[in-house]
């Protein structure tokens, strides 16, 4: 099941004058340390003196705010707007804030942001990732400058210098891209059984599968088997829904992509999101950590070399299970050591009692947010808003959103013991984990 922060895409009807822009301070390069969390990409970013933590994302034309957890943030110029994009309703909401600062690690500043921000409270993709995300920023981070992002590492490079960049680039493989609606797009060929079709795709940061492709865009369109109902996700305008399967091939320049999973959101899904010309769907994070990519808006290119993943095997969610973290809480850790007081690096509050050190520290609360039906674990019993307790003997408050999803993706046929808590009573579940989508010539 699809994380529903992972397919953002924002239609706006406001196109904002060339000062809303990002640029380097006295130097040819600057670096940015970011998370990689189920395929996305998150940096910090300070807005206002307010240090937030944000989704970067080609797939959005503008800088969004949807959650502050609790931080302050001073905004002035506030005018009030409505949003369009992926779901179900029209529109939301929402306010635009103009001439904010933001800036991105020391030297990489706009001074002229302007920002949107999204009031609906159930738009927050906190629980979904298990850290606190406060926004989006797309089109203005990349506009200006060569950008390189180095998956292996968690690092972004931002260039002020040409040169050193093209020195740096030298040995990737260049692609042509577009840039339509302050969106890059790419003709990949996608081979659905046995016939190539070049297909125009948005490379999309902010989508953690790897492919989507819009059936009702594309003529003739027939559903590989096996495929599956799916939940998709969530947009601006509600849920997503649609189908799961694999292709049999993507080409991307000179490179193949074998049996790759595809998401196809239906017709009603993408009613009111505008589409540029001739798109047929996206190309997602699942296919671009593969590589270290360099996006180049000003010179209309891409810029791809492998890295230590690119063969890595699609993996799917096995379980039919999604997450979501519902808050944290207070635990008690019992170290036997001396008893000496010493500061506790973990934040936590220490008391020592003779001979056992007891550690509180504060640990995540996970549940269940859905279950696909006929899943292994809907034919187990589980249910939405089971509270997780522990997942194959190992407790689930020492455990991180992205390391039960690696779990839920291992490897057909592994055996899924977990515990849970449902109206206060505890139960131990069991199922295996099964591939429902294998690709089949």
């Amino acid at each position: 099941m699809k994380f529903w922060y992972s397919i953002l895409l924002i239609t706006l009807s406001i196109f904002l004058n060339a000062q809303n822009a990002f640029e380097i301070q006295d130097t040819k390069k600057t670096i940015i340390s970011f998370k990689l969390i189920n395929n996305l990409i998150f940096i910090p970013v300070n807005i206002n003196g307010a240090d937030l933590t944000f989704l970067l994302d080609t797939g959005v034309a503008e800088t969004s705010i949807f959650s502050l957890e609790n931080k302050e943030l001073k905004l002035g110029n506030l005018e009030k707007i409505r949003f369009s994009g992926l779901g179900g309703s029209a529109s939301i909401d929402g306010f635009r804030s103009d001439n904010n600062i933001a800036r991105i690690g020391k030297d990489f500043v706009n001074y002229t942001s302007t920002l949107f921000i999204i009031t609906d409270q159930d738009f927050n993709i906190s629980s979904h990732i298990g850290i606190p995300v406060n926004g989006i920023i797309g089109y203005h981070f990349f506009k200006n400058h060569p950008v390189l992002i180095d998956y292996s590492s968690k690092k972004i490079t931002i260039y002020n210098d040409e040169d050193v960049f093209k020195k740096k680039i030298k040995k990737f493989d260049a692609l042509d891209i577009t840039v339509e609606k302050n969106k890059p797009y790419i003709v990949a060929d996608v081979e659905m059984t046995n016939e190539k079709k070049k297909s125009k795709l948005l490379i999309d940061l902010g989508n953690s599968d790897a492919i989507w492709l819009f059936p009702t865009l594309i003529k003739n369109f027939v559903y590989n088997r096996p495929n599956i109902d799916d939940f998709l996700g969530r947009g601006f305008n509600g849920d997503i829904y649609g189908k799961r399967s694999r292709i049999h091939n993507l080409y991307l320049g000179n490179f193949k992509f074998e049996k790759p999973l595809t998401a196809m959101p239906d017709e009603y899904s993408i009613q009111y999101v505008s589409l540029v010309e001739n798109r047929k769907g996206s190309i997602g994070g699942d296919i671009l950590r593969r590589f270290t990519v360099a996006f180049d808006y000003a010179n209309k290119k891409i810029y791809l070399r492998k890295n230590r993943n690119f063969n890595d095997p699609f993996h799917f969610n096995m379980s039919g299970l999604d997450f979501r973290q519902d808050g944290m809480e207070w635990s008690k850790d019992i170290v036997n050591l001396p008893t000496t007081n010493k500061e506790n690096p973990s934040g936590g509050i220490q008391v020592i009692n003779n001979t056992l050190q007891y550690n509180f520290v504060l640990k995540p609360i996970f549940a269940i947010a859905g279950v696909r039906k006929d899943s292994p674990a809907y034919k187990a019993g589980l249910k939405k808003d089971d509270k997780l307790i522990s997942i194959n003997g190992r407790k689930t408050v020492d455990m991180t959103m992205e390391k039960i999803m690696e779990m839920m993706k291992s490897e057909e046929g592994k055996t899924i013991n977990m515990q849970i808590e449902r109206k206060n009573q505890e139960m131990t579940l069991s199922f295996s984990l099964e591939d429902p989508i294998p690709y089949q010539e």
